[in-house]
Parts: C-alpha cells; sequence; structure tokens
C-alpha cells in the first residue's frame, strides 16, 4: 500500500517534470509550472463536471496549460524577455486565475478515473510509458537530437538549419500541456474535488525534480515517485499521530526543493556536471549569433 500511495502522489510531479525536461533541453527555463498545474486543474475539472467525461477533463486541461505556457513562449521566445520574471509571472497569473475562477466550483463533483490495476489508475501507466518514450526519443531520434542541439548551441543548430524558434515553442508548449495534465491528476484523480490552491507547491516541486534528475525523463521517473513517497509518509505520519510539528512535515519536500535550485542557479560548474543544456536561460537572436 505503501508503494501504491507514493505513486499516487508522484504522478501528477512526474507529468509536470517530464514537461518541463523538455522545455529546458530546449534552453528555456519556465518556472510557472505551478500556475499552469493549478491551471490545467481546474480545468480538467470544471470540464469534467459539465460534460460527466474524464477525458474531455483532460483535454481541457492540456489546452489550459497549453495557452498558458503559449504566453511564456512568446514572451522568452519571440520578445527576448527574462525567463525568470515572467515564469514567475506565469505562477501568479496561474493562481490567481485558478482561484477567480474556481470558486464557483468550490463543493462540486467530478467524474474521476477509476483503478483499473491495484487502484492503480489508465493515467499511472501512461505517465510511466510516456517516461520511457521521452527516454528514447532523446536519445535515439534525429527530432530530440534536434532539440538537444538547439538547447546546447541555439546559434550553431540555426546554422545547420534547424527552425530554434519553432522547436522552442514546441517544447514550451508541450511543457504546458504536461503541467496542465499533472493538475488533472490532483483534481480527477488524486482528490476527486476541486480545492483552492490544490497543487501546494507541487509545480516548484517538479522544477527541482528536473535538477535531480539531470534532465533525463527514466531519473524523473525515480525521482517523482521518490518524492511521492515523501508526500505519503508525509501524510501517514500525521494520520498515525507521531508528535512532530506539521510544519516541519510539510517543509521537507520544499527544503529539497530550495536545496536544488540554490545549487543549479549559483553554482555554474556543478550545473555543467549534472548535464544542464549549455544555452538554458539564455535568449537567442539570429542578428547577435
Amino acid at each position: 500500500m505503501a508503494i501504491i500511495a507514493a505513486i499516487t502522489a508522484g504522478t501528477s510531479l512526474l507529468l509536470a517534470t517530464l514537461g518541463e525536461i523538455i522545455t529546458e533541453r530546449s534552453g528555456v527555463i519556465n518556472l510557472g509550472l505551478e500556475g499552469m498545474m493549478l491551471v490545467g486543474a481546474l480545468a480538467g475539472f470544471a470540464a469534467s463536471h459539465y460534460t460527466g467525461s474524464p477525458v474531455l477533463g483532460l483535454v481541457a486541461a492540456g489546452i489550459a496549460g497549453g495557452m498558458l505556457s503559449g504566453i511564456h513562449a512568446f514572451l522568452v521566445i519571440t520578445l527576448r524577455c527574462n525567463q525568470i520574471v515572467s515564469g514567475l509571472a506565469l505562477a501568479i497569473l496561474g493562481s490567481g486565475l485558478s482561484s477567480f475562477f474556481g470558486q464557483r466550483m468550490i463543493g462540486k463533483t467530478a467524474k474521476g478515473f477509476n483503478p483499473i490495476v491495484s487502484d492503480l489508475d489508465a493515467i499511472v501507466f501512461a505517465a510511466f510509458g510516456l517516461a520511457l518514450a521521452l527516454w528514447f526519443f532523446l536519445r535515439y531520434t534525429r527530432w530530440g537530437l534536434n532539440l538537444s542541439s538547439v538547447g546546447q548551441n541555439p546559434a550553431a543548430a540555426d546554422t545547420a538549419g534547424l527552425k530554434v524558434f519553432r522547436i522552442r515553442y514546441m517544447a514550451v508548449v508541450f511543457g504546458g500541456i504536461m503541467s496542465g495534465l499533472g493538475g488533472a491528476y490532483l483534481s480527477l484523480v488524486y482528490t476527486q474535488m476541486w480545492v483552492e490552491n490544490m497543487v501546494s507547491g507541487r509545480g516548484w516541486i517538479a522544477i527541482a525534480l528536473v535538477i535531480f534528475a539531470a534532465w533525463g525523463p527514466i531519473k524523473a521517473l525515480l525521482g517523482a515517485y521518490l518524492f511521492g513517497a515523501v508526500m505519503a509518509a508525509v501524510l501517514r505520519v500525521q494520520a498515525v499521530g507521531i508528535n512532530i510539528p506539521v510544519y516541519i512535515l510539510n517543509m521537507a519536500p520544499y527544503a529539497v526543493t530550495i536545496i536544488a535550485l540554490i545549487i543549479i542557479t549559483v553554482f555554474e560548474n556543478v550545473r555543467k556536471k549534472l548535464g544542464a543544456p549549455e544555452a538554458l536561460g539564455i535568449p537567442f537572436s539570429r542578428e547577435e549569433r
């Protein structure tokens, strides 16, 4: 049961992390995962509530997350705005939108996904398969190698004839879609209800997981379920009644997140050793190559 709880708690993290890995592999940082997951959670819940179809809920969540990430893509790729500032603004925007429009959904129910094997639903197995597929995509396909080339040296990729802007746009939007799906998993499967701010920092944990996984889908799979085990353990400790302050328990996953972000932003040598894309966070302009 502990393993099932860890997998259930970690699936939303895995979906968002896989999307951010693809985004950052193209050389773009998106810190707006929290906002995109919240908007995806609300869109998925609302669509499932009004249509009675959780599949349409997932579709709506993916579209909502993709549209929000499209704003980020336009700002940082076309207008060359600061990626950190744009991502933080996106997180705030998504949080505000979900709080405002989510008020009318409080207390309502929506049809979620039923488990198919040992209390695990189809999304869990799809997320697992997607991690393997993205690993193969990045390692063995021409499109995956092109994506990595854009993230490593966009000027050289452009000289070689690759459409740098198009590739980055597609990667960022894909990341948004995955974040939206991660949010929908929370509202349609994990809780099956709408709760304001229900993502509860998972978007920030997913950003740290990208670093933890060294920008690799397989390590992301392991890391997401490891974090899921920690989050599930916190709930179990609280339920048993062990005399540990709840604030310390809830702080544990986010403390790891902060440490990972410090490593990636302050220690450049460590970042390179971990395998971060060389052009990560650096805007590209054809006129300056």
